[in-house]
């Protein structure tokens, strides 16, 4: 009998069926069509060949390019037990707080008061393209611009906050909000500088200043419960209220909640594939898996989890009725 190929929509699907094994081997033995072998799973994976930017295909009639935000940022998947190519790297990771083991993505999402839609990803491999994550930022940017969009703010975290990126936005007449490292020098008045934590700023207080190599932006800090200070900055100058300025960075948060949700409903970090082809697939599939679970989410007020649950929870009444003595 002919081998069956797999396909990228049975293998986004079984991404989000499967709760723990994430395996060509494992997919075999569950495909509707007996004769989807594990190899033919395997040399697919091998030799499709998904370009990131084609994600904006799977999601565009989700997205209104002239409403929303547009938030950036990076995260890892962790490969610590996974056999060392080009594509994996030693690198830092937040939810680690040091080095592991792992594919860089960085990612650009689209998000409203409601939706978390991914619009483009790259991964980061430096020895194999030569971009640090600043090119692949502007790149991504690059690239709204050309689809149509205009967001409300470009919203990001103080790595991606070089005076390089910063002028990028401002120059395509778009607005950013992001916060500064506490070092980031300003001034009242153009010429004498002090690094923003010496800024007599008080809380809840929105100030204009003067940042050192850019111009003219408007800062504001946030005090934690914890007693961490976070500082803000806009080059939109008309946030002069505190409220309205951290209501809009608030949706900075969504990219985090993206990340976890990808992480943990999408099985992205367990492939298990060496080469660095098969694990590019896999990384697609499993944001073509995603945009499965959000658009549910959008049409029932489903949960990501929730949808994994009813699939999990479906098994295990069909094994406890088919048990049953």
């Amino acid at each position: 009998m002919q081998k069956q190929k797999c396909s990228l929509d049975l293998y986004s699907r079984f991404l989000i069926a499967s709760q723990n094994r994430y395996t060509a081997t494992e997919l075999s033995r569950v495909a509707p069509e007996e004769n989807v072998h594990h190899d033919a799973i395997t040399n697919w994976l091998a030799s499709a060949r998904f370009d990131p930017k084609e994600i904006w295909n799977q999601v565009k009639d989700l997205v209104e390019p002239s409403h929303g935000y547009l938030v950036v940022d990076d995260t890892v998947l962790d490969k610590r037990y996974s056999e060392t190519n080009d594509l994996i790297k030693l690198q830092y990771s937040g939810n680690e707080h040091g080095l592991i083991k792992g594919i860089g993505v960085v990612n650009l999402l689209w998000t409203d008061h409601e939706k978390f839609i991914p619009v483009d990803y790259r991964q980061y491999h430096p020895k194999i393209d030569e971009k640090d994550k600043n090119d692949l930022f502007q790149e991504m940017v690059k690239k709204a611009v050309k689809r149509g969009f205009s967001p409300h703010a470009v919203l990001f975290d103080s790595w991606y906050a070089s005076v390089k990126n910063i002028k990028f936005i401002r120059g395509l007449e778009w607005r950013f909000i992001c916060n500064l490292k506490s070092n980031r020098l300003v001034s009242e008045q153009k010429g004498t500088y002090v690094p923003i934590q010496d800024l007599n700023l008080a809380n809840k207080q929105v100030r204009q200043v003067w940042l050192k190599e850019f111009g003219t932006i408007l800062v504001c800090k946030l005090v934690a419960r914890n007693g961490d200070i976070t500082y803000l900055a806009t080059n939109d100058l008309s946030l002069t209220k505190y409220d309205e300025f951290t209501r809009h960075f608030a949706h900075r948060w969504k990219i985090e909640t993206f990340h976890r949700g990808l992480k943990q409903t999408t099985g992205i970090e367990k492939c298990q594939a060496t080469t660095i082809s098969s694990q590019k697939t896999h990384i697609f599939a499993a944001f073509v898996a995603f945009m499965k679970l959000e658009r549910t989410r959008l049409k029932d007020q489903t949960s990501w989890y929730e949808q994994k649950a009813q699939i999990h929870r479906m098994t295990v009444a069909s094994y406890l009725y088919c048990s049953n003595p």
